[in-house]
């Protein structure tokens, strides 16, 4: 019996154990809905009544400037920003109204 192809065989099982690892798997997990309390410093400034609503409000923050995320939450769809800029992008936000 030959041992050729013994390393191939051990390469591929290296491999298959890597790609399923736990928290390393190379295949994208489901995302998880949370509230709006657990996307830890972001803040929620804006909840649009469906997503192309709050796409259309994420990108008029970012033309002026603010980084703005848009996420589904237990309660809905979300537009959170940085602490910091909060302000800013509530007043923008209020002008676009």
């Amino acid at each position: 019996m030959s041992l050729a192809g013994f390393p191939v065989v051990l390469f591929l099982i290296f491999i298959l154990k890597w790609t399923s690892a736990k928290g390393k798997s190379l295949v994208e997990r489901t995302p998880t809905v949370g509230s709006e309390d657990e996307y830890g410093t972001l803040v929620a400034v804006a909840e649009p009544n469906n997503h192309i609503e709050g796409e259309i409000l994420r990108q008029k923050l970012i033309a002026v400037g603010i980084k703005a995320t848009l996420t589904q939450t237990k309660q809905g769809p979300r537009l959170f920003v940085f602490p910091k800029e909060e302000s800013a992008a509530r007043a923008h936000l209020k002008s676009f109204n």
